[in-house]
C-alpha cells in the first residue's frame, strides 16, 4: 500500500535542522494549547526524533490535555523502543490516557509520514535525514494529510498501553 502525500507547498515555512524542528513542535503544542486546539495527531514511523521528553514539549502537551474534551491520536509504525528512550512521555501518556489513543499501524515504515497535525499549527518533516520539513501553509494541505491520517488509521490497531499487566 502506498500512502499518497499531499503536493508540497511551494510557500510554506521551511524548517532546517534538528533544532528548528524541535523548537517547530514547541511552537506548534504551544500554540494548540492557546487555540484550544480539540485534536492533536502525531504521526512517525517510531517517533526516534521527536524532542517527546523535552520540558516544555511535557508542559504543552499538558496544558493542552487539562482542556475539556481533547483527543490526541499517536500512530507509529511500531512503540517497542519508545517506553525505553521516553520515560517521561510514557509517564505522561499513563497520566492522561484518557485524552491519547495510540495506534500501531501495518503500513511500511517508509511510506509513514512524520506529521504535527494541531489545527494551523500543522507540521510535516519530509526529509528525516537532513532534518527538512516545512509547515503546512493552509487549510487544504491539512486536510489532505488528515485524509493520509485517516488511511493510517484504518490500517491500525490499538497499541502503546497506558498501563502494562503483568504478573
Amino acid at each position: 500500500m502506498s500512502v499518497q502525500p499531499p503536493e508540497f507547498a511551494a510557500g510554506a515555512a521551511r524548517i532546517d535542522g534538528r533544532s528548528a524542528f524541535t523548537a517547530a513542535v514547541r511552537r506548534a503544542l504551544s500554540q494548540a494549547a492557546s487555540e484550544r486546539a480539540r485534536e492533536l495527531c502525531l504521526v512517525d514511523p517510531d517517533f526516534e526524533a521527536w524532542p517527546l521528553e523535552d520540558p516544555q514539549v511535557l508542559s504543552a502537551l499538558t496544558a493542552w490535555a487539562r482542556l475539556p474534551k481533547r483527543q490526541l491520536l499517536v500512530i507509529a509504525g511500531r512503540f517497542d523502543d519508545l517506553p525505553r528512550r521516553c520515560p517521561r512521555f510514557t509517564e505522561w501518556r499513563r497520566n492522561w490516557a484518557h485524552v491519547v489513543e495510540c495506534r500501531a499501524t501495518e503500513v511500511e515504515s517508509s511510506q509513514i509520514p512524520t506529521l504535527l497535525l494541531a489545527g494551523a499549527q500543522s507540521l510535516q518533516l519530509a526529509d528525516r535525514l537532513q532534518w527538512r520539513g516545512h509547515w503546512l501553509a493552509d487549510d487544504s494541505e491539512v486536510s489532505a494529510w488528515r485524509e493520509v491520517v485517516d488511511v493510517l488509521k484504518q490500517r491500525s490497531e490499538v497499541d502503546f498501553p497506558a498501563n502494562s499487566l503483568g504478573l
